[in-house]
């Protein structure tokens, strides 16, 4: 029986690279060169996308003050804007998907349409909106809030700015550029219209002052993970990133967004749910077991570790002792993230929950050598279902050596076995994402 393909994405930030180590060069990647040739070495694997991550602020929720974030610059900061990296990306690759974080608390709903609007014909159709609301008051700061607004709120808000900005491309029909040289007339203002949304939260006259883009609206991208948050990802999302919980919670997952896709009379097919994972490669599975434990096992990683989860849910764990239980912790944050690491009810020291978090920043646990992790996909995409996976490394990083590793070590592999594309059969993001 013909095996059934899974999609590849790849999660990453415009920060640093790994810089302090044996086989790292980088650390100042702030021309883009790097991920122009991250994103080259994706697109000759055949990945769906590259999506990169964002946040807006330099993160004080670890012991009150920017030394942890900075200091490791893993993930936080230094961070700059991913939208001009998406123009770089998308002019040196031609059929990869490019995928950016942009905030609704960052963007009115018109500059965001329209920025979104511009990549996309950059990109020639192959552009992607990861939606986020943010989750940190320090964010919510710089843009004139003294804090977030509670998550269901926030909610609340995101779907009606869903409805301003898809009003807002359909505000030129597609065929509203006629370009009649005999007539002089470039585009029928007949087919372009105000929408003059009034909402509760925001409101925009329209039209939009961009020509309708290859795919007339972006690619959604969106990581629900509460219920009212993986009922808006059914609802508008084209692929959803998730961390899950082994097998069982990967399905479970899968499962429940499909039933809600198909409650808000979407087909369930066109969505696809992208699994994070961390991939651990070595010569043999026990030197893959060997790398990992030298990373999770430093105090570097459970400074940065803890940093970082400080930073995404605004919860100070330097607060904690290492050695004591942890309580159970809630926050207005990510709250997803927050449950994954500290396992409600695990009764387990913050030094347990470290160690172990390089296995939940996972969706499964993924170490070993490129037949043996192409083996668990295989399994893991069967029992599942589909659709595929997000990869990434601990704590946000981005190494060019595992891009290499993973590229030209473990997708040949997967490629072998007829379980990922060995070429892209369309030109935009969309249809690729469609296409099985």
């Amino acid at each position: 029986m013909e095996a059934k393909r899974f999609h590849l994405g790849w999660f990453m930030n415009f920060t640093a690279d790994l810089w302090n180590g044996p086989y790292e060069n980088g650390g100042s990647p702030w021309d883009g060169r790097f991920y122009v040739e991250m994103a080259q070495a994706l697109e000759r694997a055949c990945f769906d996308y590259v999506m990169v991550e964002d946040k807006l602020s330099v993160s004080e929720a670890y012991g009150g003050t920017t030394e942890n974030v900075l200091t490791h610059a893993v993930g936080m900061a230094p961070k700059h804007d991913p939208a001009p990296l998406a123009a770089l990306m998308s002019a040196g690759t031609s059929r990869l998907g490019v995928v950016i974080t942009l905030s609704t608390l960052g963007y009115p709903p018109f500059l965001l349409a329209r920025l979104c609007s511009t990549l996309d014909h950059i990109a020639g159709g192959r552009f992607g909106w990861n939606i986020v609301t943010s989750a940190e008051d320090a964010a919510a700061q710089n843009f004139g809030l003294d804090a977030l607004p509670p998550r269901e709120l926030r909610y609340d808000m995101a779907q009606e700015y869903m409805e301003l900005v898809n009003a807002l491309w359909d505000s030129w029909d597609r065929d509203a550029i006629v370009m009649d040289r005999e007539r002089g007339v470039y585009a029928d203002f007949k087919k372009v219209r105000p929408i003059d949304f009034r909402g509760t939260y925001f409101r925009s006259r329209g039209p939009l002052n961009t020509a309708p883009s290859p795919q007339g609206r972006p690619v959604f991208v969106q990581a629900g993970g509460s219920p009212k948050g993986r009922d808006f990802a059914a609802k508008h999302a084209d692929s959803i990133i998730t961390l899950a919980d082994g097998i069982e919670g990967m399905k479970e997952y899968r499962d429940d967004i499909r039933a809600r896709a198909a409650a808000h009379d979407r087909d369930p097919d066109d969505i696809k749910v992208l699994f994070l994972v961390i991939p651990t490669l070595g010569e043999t599975v026990e030197h893959a077991y060997e790398r990992r434990e030298r990373v999770i096992t430093s105090n570097v990683f459970a400074e940065q570790t803890l940093g970082l989860l400080s930073s995404i849910t605004d919860i100070d764990f330097s607060a904690f002792e290492m050695d004591a239980e942890l309580p159970h912790l809630t926050t207005n944050g990510e709250q997803g993230s927050l449950d994954k690491f500290q396992q409600t009810g695990s009764g387990k020291t913050l030094r347990q929950l470290v160690y172990e978090s390089a296995e939940f920043e996972s969706s499964y646990p993924l170490i070993g050598t490129t037949v043996t992790i192409a083996d668990q996909m295989q399994e893991i995409m069967e029992e599942v279902g589909g659709d595929g996976f997000l990869i990434t490394m601990h704590n946000q990083a981005v190494s060019r050596r595992q891009v290499i590793e993973v590229t030209e070590g473990l997708v040949p592999e997967l490629q072998r076995r007829g379980l990922v594309r060995t070429e892209y059969t369309a030109p935009t993001l969309r249809e690729n994402l469609l296409a099985f």
